[in-house]
């Protein structure tokens, strides 16, 4: 930002220099070009799948090895299929919540399939993971 835009120091905190800002975001929205001139990019991939399951099991402590990690190897396959909206991290975090809500101790074909919505969110892409949904699960 230009001086003239940022009085020095920052009335509302002292500051002596504009403050630093982070902005995040996952593609849903459009951004103004005015704003994207004004940014420094850095694109984050997926977590692999042992990094993904720490994640998992660090934010659902009582989740067992076992379920995070077949909940986790399944997103992952889901993001390689040619979806609207891949699943990311939180979808995870939300399949293994619905899972233990509801007990099941592993994924199995019954229990995707009626769970499918916390980690599918379009009508059309539940439609398509659903008639693939074998081969997702495929260990």
């Amino acid at each position: 930002m230009r001086s003239a835009t940022w009085p020095s120091p920052a009335p509302s905190t002292g500051a002596p220099s504009p403050p630093l800002v982070v902005l995040t975001s996952n593609r849903t929205r459009e951004v103004h070009d005015a704003l994207k001139r004004r940014c420094l990019y850095h694109w984050i991939d997926h977590p692999g799948l042992d990094r993904e399951v720490a994640i998992v099991r660090r934010r659902i402590p009582a989740v067992s090895e076992t379920l995070a990690r077949q909940v986790v190897a399944a997103v992952q396959r889901l993001r390689t299929e040619d979806l609207v909206k891949p699943p990311g991290v939180a979808e995870t975090l939300d399949w293994v919540a619905a899972l233990q809500r509801l007990g099941s101790p592993e994924l199995d074909l019954e229990t995707a399939a009626r769970t499918l919505g916390a980690v599918i969110k379009y009508r059309e892409d539940a439609e398509r993971v659903r008639q693939a949904l074998d081969r997702v699960l495929a260990r």
